[in-house]
């Protein structure tokens, strides 16, 4: 049986069409993913994204639990409500999953974990607790819901619904966050337009759904929020990286610390990698659509090379193809490869991604 968010019943009611997403009953689209995804680009869309799973990790010395549990470095974190994107890798290198950290106090840290990923992800933690921290505890939140709101209105409306949410989060910086009443509300989101990203008391989340819908936020699915992070450049778990790749070869070399003395699970796998592939974007010049697992075919310094597209598809924002590839690395931008679709080579140009992001076109 498919698990179910506490909004389930509110999609059904607005028509949604359903779908089975890593065993989770989601909405694909309420009848237009093309007009959710400019919705979001323009004005202000919602997503349910509460097949995501909220991790708290509580007690003495979290920090330090943390520092040797992910690639970037928590010391960052320093101002309360403070978040930090990171990997949770393998002693190999390879990405368990990728996450967000919230401080919240020295006692307290918050972690949000990927649906597809969240069992995986709490037993390693756990894992790591036993031989590092037994004092900690961990655990997993299930009992909250989580709403992302995007776009260059969301914060706006958002701020009509929560009574007092303006003056708490006016004013936050992009990955920062506050608690406003029985709402935790932190500026993050995975669509390349600001907004929000709100986990609340489950039962709480239909009333507050119907709420934002009332103040002109429109529902979303998973389709717009696929081509929305895809335009945003933003990697996609068991797509564009997982167990089998580290984070220099995923675009991800932002997220690691490798400068610092601070010891991290992975570490040393990292310090020995050759990082021999890179994560590119790709547009295509000819007509057609790019998708995931298509054979990419370049030329350097007259020898052939092949890669892969790792995420791929239309762009209704810039209304052409668009893609993620892994290829060997180094590869300049603006070089011209072919992609191998249906037996015929079609031509594509790399790119430095992201490819759009708050409403503009960026390649």
């Amino acid at each position: 049986m498919l698990k179910m968010t506490p909004l389930n019943q509110v999609h059904r009611d607005m028509n949604a069409k359903m779908v089975d997403f890593g065993g989770w009953d989601m909405p694909l689209h309420y009848g237009s993913q093309l007009d959710e995804h400019h919705k979001v680009r323009q004005d202000a869309g919602m997503f349910d994204v509460s097949h995501m799973l909220p991790v708290d990790i509580k007690g003495e010395n979290v920090r330090g639990f943390l520092r040797q549990l992910v690639a970037n470095n928590v010391d960052k974190l320093t101002l309360p409500g403070k978040a930090l994107y990171s990997c949770m890798l393998t002693p190999q290198g390879g990405i368990i999953d990728d996450l967000i950290i919230y401080f919240l106090s020295e006692t307290w840290f918050r972690i949000v974990v990927n649906a597809g990923t969240a069992d995986k992800d709490v037993a390693w933690m756990s894992k790591q607790r036993d031989a590092l921290a037994p004092q900690l505890d961990i655990t997993p939140r299930r009992d909250l819901a989580m709403v992302a709101v995007q776009g260059p209105n969301a914060r706006a409306k958002v701020w009509q619904v929560i009574p007092g949410s303006e003056a708490a989060t006016a004013e936050l910086k992009l990955f920062q966050s506050a608690e406003v009443g029985q709402y935790f509300i932190a500026r993050t989101g995975y669509t390349g337009e600001d907004g929000f990203e709100i986990i609340l008391p489950a039962a709480e989340a239909p009333a507050f759904w119907k709420a934002l819908h009332a103040a002109g936020v429109a529902p979303a699915g998973l389709g717009a929020r696929d081509t929305l992070r895809l335009e945003a450049g933003m990697n996609l778990y068991g797509q564009d990286m997982d167990e089998s790749k580290n984070p220099l070869e995923s675009g991800l070399a932002w997220t690691v610390d490798l400068k610092s003395e601070r010891d991290f699970i992975g570490k040393q796998a990292l310090l020995d990698s050759q990082a021999a592939q890179q994560l590119v974007g790709l547009v295509l010049v000819d007509r057609g659509v790019l998708r995931g697992h298509q054979v990419v075919v370049g030329e350097k310094d007259g020898v052939e090379y092949q890669g892969e597209i790792t995420s791929g598809g239309f762009s209704p924002t810039m209304n052409q193809s668009i893609a993620l590839a892994r290829l060997p690395a180094p590869i300049a931008g603006n070089e011209e490869v072919h992609v191998v679709v249906r037996d015929k080579k079609l031509r594509a140009r790399v790119v430095k991604y992201p490819f759009v992001r708050n409403g503009k076109v960026l390649v």
